[in-house]
């Protein structure tokens, strides 16, 4: 039996020691550079188109991007320097099922990549779900009086 003092010894020796005092400006940055590449975006398209669909087209030119440069495996690259920076909800989420997918490609495009692209999908979608339909609940019943 391990002691409680011999474990902390044992856990030390595997911590990895962080430089919050790096890392967090440069995440503050990229993310803040990204959300910048959002605003260029948005103020491009609505050159173009009205507000609400210009907004839309913000959101899918930014999953693309982030997808794109996972294939290409220059978002990881990126995220190496960037850290939380690049887990903008928008981007991060992007990554994180691109990702999933290109490591299960060479199964299948079934087996593989359909199978595994909601491993970090379905449980957002899921979960996304459930909260709103009890936001909605609760905003149907606040409007009631």
């Amino acid at each position: 039996m391990v002691t409680k003092e011999e474990y902390k010894k044992i856990a030390s020796k595997y911590d990895i020691s962080t430089h919050s005092y790096k890392n967090i400006p440069k995440a503050f940055v990229f993310g803040g550079m990204i959300c910048v590449v959002g605003e260029l975006l948005f103020t491009l398209y609505s050159n173009f188109t009205e507000e609400e669909a210009a907004r839309t087209w913000v959101s899918v030119t930014l999953i693309f991007l982030a997808s794109f440069l996972t294939a290409l495996g220059v978002f990881d690259k990126i995220a190496k320097h960037a850290g939380a920076g690049t887990v903008v909800p928008i981007t991060g989420f992007s990554n994180a099922v691109t990702a999933a997918a290109m490591e299960f490609k060479s199964e299948g495009i079934v087996l593989g990549l359909g199978t595994k692209i909601f491993t970090i999908a379905g449980p957002v979608i899921v979960f996304g779900t459930v909260a709103s339909v009890v936001y909605g609940i609760i905003y149907w019943i606040t409007t009631l009086f």
